[in-house]
């Protein structure tokens, strides 16, 4: 890969982790804590509306955000160490295993109706994936940045 798409995977992640960070953040703090708030008769058609609307948000960011992430362990831009893109993939992977072991269970849990116990543990474990996405956003930031101020110096007289 050249270092033209090297730059674009990273911009590409950057774009798509600050997205996500920022997405997760709103369900952590706002969408999940009000999921008691709907009434549970309507609550078993609310969660699949929900888990189907959320897919079509989510999905193409992950989605991005896996395959930039990929390509940056393969093929880093100059700027990027080694244990970077390494702790990128890390922290990427507890996202996926988190969605799919904790989060995607309890959705299934709270599809058959409300359930108060499915709820406090949907939004406790959803710390796991909010905590690796904010340190992918600012692991991230810093390397976007470290590069900026890079190559400002190289520029200057």
């Amino acid at each position: 890969m050249t270092e033209p798409v090297a730059l674009l995977a990273f911009v590409m992640n950057l774009a798509s982790t600050w997205f996500l960070a920022g997405l997760i953040w709103t369900i952590q703090v706002v969408h999940y804590p009000l999921f008691d708030r709907v009434g549970r008769e309507g609550f078993a058609a609310y969660e699949a509306a929900h888990t189907r609307l959320i897919t079509l948000v989510v999905g193409p960011a992950m989605l991005l955000e896996a395959l930039t992430t990929a390509l940056l362990v393969a093929q880093r831009p100059r700027f990027v160490p080694a244990w970077a893109a390494w702790a990128l993939l890390a922290l990427l992977a507890a996202i996926w295993i988190s969605t799919w072991a904790l989060q995607v269970p309890m959705h299934g849990v709270l599809g058959r109706g409300f359930d108060d116990s499915a709820h406090a543990r949907l939004v406790s474990t959803n710390w796991i994936r909010t905590a690796a996405w904010s340190a992918r956003a600012l692991l991230l930031g810093w390397l976007a940045w470290s590069a900026l101020g890079a190559a400002r110096e190289a520029a200057s007289p």
